[in-house]
């Protein structure tokens, strides 16, 4: 490192967000980015650790110190080729990972203050396409054929990886364009859709197929005509909140708002009867995490009246939580830039019945509770407390997470991996899981 007490007197400086009055007329990404001299000023502040816990937060080990090093020096070609040994799309996680890295950074545990390495991510990739730094590879051709089902970020990097590796990838995706949730599901306030047909006009180049409005009912199948199959179709299942009411006109999946507003952005058009819109509504967001602040931010570009969001836990702590010490993920409460923009959010707070006139939401009827423990030991039970109350809603997004999928037993030439293994967790975590299946499909068939 070329100063390593430069953390001594260099503070974190982050970004920031466009002003709230400007970013929620549009849907452009809300995230700015520093000059130059504050992102490599930035970048000095990482310590080279004798211990880099970064390296072991991130899933895909990122060697943060030695790109932050290259990037504190100027070196912004060398800090890209860094970065790409292990992450192949900086440029989607620089935008949207949660930063594992940053939590384990030893300045976040001592100062408060972890190293900007998300940020920093990001403009690394963003300079490396500016300046030419991403370049197309043409790989040797090893004579194998290996089919990909799902284009999310675990079909994406396993399909990316086994192209490098010289096999004939193509990639089969259901829908009309490849992203998965990158695409339909991430709004483009957080990740413009730009970035993902940028990175899929790369591969493209470099020779993956890809086959859009393609199913795949037959994995089976599939497998016979391939040496390999990925199986990379995510979580598909949203869960759902089956309770008196669950029928009426006005209530749905967060993705199917989402993903719809997504589609309208790219052309698509709806009826006026099978466009779901926020537009003067009174909006319940019944979920506290991130899918639940994306229904808040898309609603207020929607033109909504006001957002209320529920969670049926409990608040947590600001700042530091010692029931989850390091090196368990810190459960903090989390503000985001859709909170920012303006939203009631309560705890603790169980949802009973969707009351309604005429088969159209009106409103809905809650219970506030608390949580106590289980004397037998367990989970802990919920505790009613208060009388219940109804929230006056137009509009309810359920946003309470996915259902791990039930796998089949399929041939040994077929390899699930992402989130349609593990059940839903993070992009990085998925892209990570695609490149390990890439490994082991190369293994497996080179045996």
């Amino acid at each position: 490192m070329k100063n390593p007490k430069a953390f001594l007197t260099v503070l974190r400086k982050e970004a920031g967000y466009r002003p709230v009055n400007d970013r929620i007329h549009d849907f452009g990404e809300v995230e700015q980015t520093l000059n130059t001299h504050d992102r490599q000023e930035q970048a000095s502040r990482c310590m080279d650790c004798g211990v880099p816990f970064c390296h072991w937060a991130c899933p895909l080990g990122n060697k943060d110190p030695e790109w932050n090093d290259a990037l504190f020096r100027g070196e912004w070609e060398m800090a890209y080729k860094l970065l790409k040994k292990t992450n192949p799309f900086p440029e989607f996680t620089g935008r949207i990972c949660p930063a594992l890295c940053e939590k384990a950074c030893v300045l976040y545990h001592t100062m408060g203050e972890a190293v900007t390495n998300r940020e920093n991510e990001v403009a690394i990739a963003e300079r490396a396409y500016l300046e030419g730094y991403v370049t197309i590879e043409h790989p040797r051709r090893n004579g194998k054929k290996v089919a990909v089902v799902g284009s999310g970020p675990a079909g994406l990097a396993s399909a990316d990886a086994l192209n490098k590796m010289g096999y004939e990838v193509t990639v089969f995706e259901k829908n009309e364009a490849a992203g998965g949730l990158l695409r339909y599901g991430i709004p483009n306030f957080k990740l413009n859709k730009k970035i993902i047909d940028r990175r899929i006009s790369i591969m493209e180049q470099e020779g993956v197929n890809f086959r859009y409005g393609e199913p795949v009912e037959d994995v089976v199948a599939l497998s016979q005509q391939y040496d390999a199959v990925v199986l990379a179709t995510g979580t598909p299942t949203a869960r759902d909140l089956n309770i008196p009411g669950r029928e009426l006109k006005g209530i749905y999946l967060a993705l199917e708002l989402l993903s719809q507003q997504n589609r309208v952005l790219a052309g698509m058009e709806y009826s006026k009867e099978d466009r779901i819109t926020a537009k003067g509504k009174d909006v319940l967001v019944i979920g506290g995490g991130d899918t639940g602040s994306d229904c808040i931010g898309t609603a207020h570009r929607q033109g909504c009246n006001r957002v209320t969001q529920i969670e049926i836990m409990p608040k947590p702590p600001v700042g530091h939580n010692p029931s989850t010490p390091w090196p368990n993920w810190p459960i903090i409460l989390k503000t985001t830039s859709s909170h920012e923009e303006g939203c009631i959010r309560r705890w603790n707070i169980n949802t009973l019945e969707f009351l309604g006139e005429d088969g159209i939401l009106t409103g809905v009827r809650v219970q506030e509770i608390d949580w106590a423990p289980d004397p037998k030991g367990g989970r802990p039970i919920m505790v009613e407390k208060g009388k219940p109350e109804i929230i006056k809603a137009d509009l309810v997004l359920l946003a309470m997470g996915f259902l791990k999928p039930e796998q089949l037993q399929y041939p040994e030439n077929v390899f699930v991996c992402g989130d349609a293994a593990n059940g839903a967790s993070l992009v990085v975590r998925a892209i990570a899981s695609g490149l390990q299946t890439a490994k082991r499909i190369n293994e497996y068939i080179s045996r």
